[in-house]
């Protein structure tokens, strides 16, 4: 047996050993959203007038807006109640994307694969995941339609690529969950006073996403090595640009909420992406995936380039969720 021949098949002993701990730690540590969540207690009743449904300055860029801060205290609790539901709404959209891609993936294992285990646990959960949303959308009673159109009429046929393009598929999961996750994470560390239905569905959220982030991180990692030179030069080029473009579905509202609320173009245009302060919240949602991007080589100039012109480079993280504590820039 050659030195390389060994080498490869330590690699995936260390992958695969990766993955049955993934798989170990879904066994140990799950949540039920029906049982961990007390939803007919009267603590997380969803009345008229709650200012706990107001957005945060520090993670939301609509909620730093200055149009936003003038508004009356009973439409700004309107807005992120709206808002709120349909980021609900758009991630359980985006988990019926994971589950049906992840699905189809499956049908090409083989017998004995760790893949198998783990992502049957994770699609376990992502399906709690989307009863979790849809009881805190009901709850909430906004009637959010969550995804651009596009998206919602695209999702049947983005999942085919979990059976024929797993590492595109991957990257759009982790485009996908990164931001929520960045997200979700900036407002449970900030202390800001939420909803209890929202700081519990958030909780539930983060702590069964960091493996399922972690198993994309650590598919990437082992895939990627693998694939022919041509398919890398491609794939470091669609990465930045998959990125952007599902961030985008997941982060900017769609139509109905600047109709429903009537906020000025301009508004929007400051919040995705003109002003400085969105275009620095913007490439912070990424500094996980630009690290990962950086150890399994899809970082070449050309793919430097993209990264540039979809706004979303920078430097990468130094370990996974570091938090972003670069200071404010200048205001424009």
């Amino acid at each position: 047996m050659t030195t390389w021949t060994v080498g490869v098949r330590a690699q995936q002993d260390d992958y695969e050993q990766a993955l049955r701990l993934l798989s170990e730690a879904a066994v140990r540590k799950h949540f039920e959203p029906y049982v961990d969540i007390v939803w007919d207690s009267p603590d997380l009743a969803v009345t008229e007038g709650d200012p706990r449904w107001i957005l945060s300055e520090s993670t939301d860029p609509l909620g730093r807006h200055p149009w936003y801060l003038a508004l009356p205290e009973d439409k700004k609790i309107a807005i992120g109640m709206w808002r709120q539901a349909n980021v609900a709404k758009v991630g359980l959209q985006f988990e019926e994307l994971l589950i049906a891609g992840v699905m189809n993936h499956l049908q090409t294992l083989p017998n004995g694969s760790p893949e198998f285990r783990f992502l049957t646990h994770e699609a376990l959960e992502e399906c709690n995941h989307t009863l979790m949303f849809q009881e805190m959308v009901n709850r909430i009673g906004m009637d959010v339609p969550g995804g651009s159109r596009w998206f919602t009429a695209a999702v049947p046929f983005l999942a085919v690529a979990g059976r024929f393009l797993p590492a595109i598929f991957f990257t759009g999961i982790l485009a996908g969950e990164e931001p929520i996750d960045h997200l979700q994470k900036g407002i449970l560390r900030s202390g800001q006073q939420v909803h209890p239905i929202m700081e519990g569905v958030m909780r539930i959220h983060v702590a069964e996403e960091a493996r399922h982030i972690s198993f994309a991180h650590k598919f990437l990692a082992h895939r990627v090595p693998r694939m022919s030179r041509p398919a890398r030069f491609v794939l470091s080029l669609a990465f930045p640009v998959t990125m952007r473009v599902l961030c985008d579905v997941i982060v900017i509202p769609p139509k109905q909420f600047w109709e429903t609320f009537d906020i000025p173009a301009d508004v929007k245009r400051d919040l995705f992406w003109r002003k400085p302060e969105s275009r620095r919240m913007l490439r912070g949602y990424f500094g996980d995936v630009r690290m990962l991007a950086e150890q399994i080589g899809l970082m070449n100039p050309a793919a430097r380039l993209v990264w540039r012109l979809c706004g979303i480079d920078g430097e990468p993280s130094r370990y996974r969720s570091e938090p972003d504590r670069r200071p404010e820039p200048a205001a424009a």
